[in-house]
């Protein structure tokens, strides 16, 4: 017998997909993305955390310049530098609740290299490093 995963749904032909969430990233500044996916890969205090459709409800705080991976269901990947705020997993989806967060797509790599050579203090290189990380560039 086969064991079916409830994250994995077929079609009428049988062929496998896996099952959509929906979610949200909110800066307090903006909504940088709503959408459906097939994973959300975040950092938080206790770890990173993978979570696909299923996962049990829970709320998370994010940690200080982390970066947060959304694989939508169109096969593309939005990627985030988040600084603070939490998560929230419930059965309706994925809201990652920044206290700001600023997407990969958007990020000047030089002024992000710039910021971690200049930062004063743990928090500003935490941010500008996150902000490195998050357009795929080691620090």
């Amino acid at each position: 017998m086969t064991r079916r995963l409830d994250w994995v749904n077929r079609n009428t032909n049988g062929e496998a997909h896996v099952a959509e969430i929906s979610v949200e990233l909110v800066a307090v500044e903006r909504r940088l993305w709503s959408g459906t996916a097939n994973m959300v890969i975040a950092q938080t205090t206790e770890g990173e955390l993978g979570i696909m459709h299923g996962h049990e409800p829970l709320l998370g705080q994010l940690v200080e310049g982390g970066v947060v991976r959304i694989r939508t269901t169109d096969g593309e990947t939005v990627v985030a530098a988040v600084f603070g705020g939490f998560l929230s997993i419930t059965g309706s989806g994925v809201s990652i609740l920044a206290e700001s967060a600023e997407l990969a797509d958007e990020i000047d790599v030089e002024q992000a290299r710039a910021d971690v050579a200049a930062a004063q203090d743990a928090d500003e290189r935490a941010r500008a490093e996150a902000r490195v990380r998050a357009v795929g560039q080691t620090v």
